[in-house]
């Protein structure tokens, strides 16, 4: 599976300004980490050994960017991604989490998106044939009667403690059925119109396989060895079919994917998700800056330390056992994150410090980034809520002093409080719509217009009052 790594550093650049106001050097500079992997792949195999992925150090307040970045970055080129928090690790020997667990979150990442592609190539005849099993549920054929099962030869073995071994082992056979020429006909009939959507309101009960239960928490220390318990214990007991009422419509999304998941291959999966993890993998390592030991006690200095001396491995390259296989984290490209108010990165111990060459510092945001974050991005916030009330048929319209005297009481709030970045447009915007977020259902259709008498009516005072605004906004 390739990953769309062959787009120019402008054209990813370009993305990335749809979504994201300002901050061109940190987009330039995992524009160029991108365009790096595609290079390397093009070389022969004993150069693209030689050559690892720079990995970046972004530097920045909280709410400037520095995730959403990341984020869309690997949607832009269909890469696995995870964003993990440095300070949930704890180091070898205490309790908490792994550092290896993120390679394994990676790796779970990996298999979705080439499962999904997988289905996508199958979508086709797993559709002709879920459509096919909607029209026997709607026209069944005569019932034959089930014939009994041959006595399992471990039957000795569990007798007396109530377990029935053609239970455990054996898979539920479908029942027989005949099917007159008449059925045949209807079915034909069914499956035309469910193909033209005439049926797609029509309830019908289906039998589904029940999902499988999460990790106990038994299973975590084997995880770290890629065994996965409940798989094993899950591949001794058949699926439990459950029954559902669902629409002809839901049916056919629901028996798709069954049927997908029949034409592909699991192990090709596994193998192409495990490559797909190793060369195109991120992992942005959020609050990185909180595992220094600036400025902390000394009492979790070593812990702090030893979590830098963990990830270091995964970092510089080591083979990590998922229950997918092992993978390489040689050309994993990871992304540090962190504030560095208190610290710096040269509080990060050396060896962890080389490992992140690219060092970009974004810059805080003005109240001209705010109205262009609240405008001018394909998810802008204002288009949000519009659509949002949309739904309850408000329109509702802000005009431009509006949004100016939003993005600058945004920016006044931050400078007095604590500076939260775009995030603190979040908490204006809901304070400010509350009461029409509150009143829309009751509303009939109409316009709402949002002017900059509005907003300094609804929030003014907050902002006016210190106090107040460190407590609301």
């Amino acid at each position: 599976m390739s990953t769309k790594t062959d787009l120019k550093p402008r054209e990813i650049v370009e993305k990335l300004d749809k979504y994201i106001v300002g901050q061109t050097e940190a987009k330039k500079s995992v524009a160029v980490a991108l365009r790096n992997r595609y290079r390397r792949l093009k070389l022969d195999s004993d150069m693209q050994k030689e050559i690892t992925p720079k990995n970046i150090l972004m530097i920045g307040a909280t709410g400037i960017g520095k995730t959403e970045i990341a984020r869309r970055l690997a949607d832009i080129v269909d890469a696995p991604f995870i964003k993990v928090e440095a300070t949930k690790f704890t180091e070898v020997g205490y309790i908490g989490r792994d550092v290896e667990s993120m390679v394994r979150d990676l790796t779970e990442a990996a298999v979705q998106i080439v499962r999904e592609e997988q289905r996508k190539n199958v979508r086709g005849r797993a559709e002709n044939k879920a459509i096919e099993r909607i029209a026997k549920v709607l026209a069944p054929g005569i019932k034959k009667e089930k014939k009994q099962q041959d006595q399992n030869p471990l039957a000795g073995m569990f007798k007396g403690i109530g377990i029935d071994p053609n239970q455990l082992y054996a898979e539920p056979a479908e029942e027989e059925e005949t099917v007159t020429a008449e059925i045949s006909t209807k079915r034909e009939e069914l499956i035309n119109q469910i193909r033209k959507g005439i049926l797609d309101s029509r309830e019908v009960e289906i039998k589904v396989e029940e999902k499988k239960q999460s990790v106990s928490p038994m299973n975590a220390p084997l995880e770290q060895m890629g065994i996965d318990l409940s798989e094993t214990f899950g591949q001794l007991k058949p699926s439990k079919k459950i029954k559902r009422k669902v629409t002809v419509k839901e049916a056919i999304k629901i028996f798709t994917e069954e049927e997908a998941d029949k034409l592909i291959n699991q192990e090709d999966i596994h193998a192409e998700a495990v490559q797909l993890t190793e060369n195109a993998g991120i992992i942005f390592i959020d609050e990185i800056d909180k595992i220094t030991s600036k400025g902390q006690n000394n009492s979790g200095q070593v812990s702090r330390e030893g979590v830098q001396r963990d990830i270091l491995p995964i970092v510089e390259g080591s083979s990590v056992k998922t229950k997918y296989g092992t993978v390489n984290t040689d050309h994993v490209l990871f992304i540090g994150s962190g504030a560095f108010h208190v610290s710096k990165p040269s509080d990060l111990i050396p060896e962890l410090q080389g490992r992140f060459p690219i060092r970009v510092e974004l810059n805080d945001l003005s109240k001209e980034d705010f109205v262009k974050i609240l405008t001018e991005p394909q998810n802008a916030l204002v288009k949000q809520y519009q659509a949002l009330l949309g739904t309850e048929n408000i329109n509702v319209i802000f005009t431009m002093e509006a949004i100016e005297r939003i993005a600058e009481i945004a920016f006044e709030v931050n400078e007095s409080t604590d500076n939260i970045g775009a995030r603190r447009l979040h908490t204006i915007l809901e304070r400010l719509l509350e009461e029409l977020l509150f009143e829309a259902p009751d509303m009939q259709m109409g316009e709402v217009k949002i002017t900059q008498k509005y907003v300094d009516d609804k929030i003014g005072h907050i902002v006016v009052n210190k106090d107040l605004s460190r407590y609301i906004l």
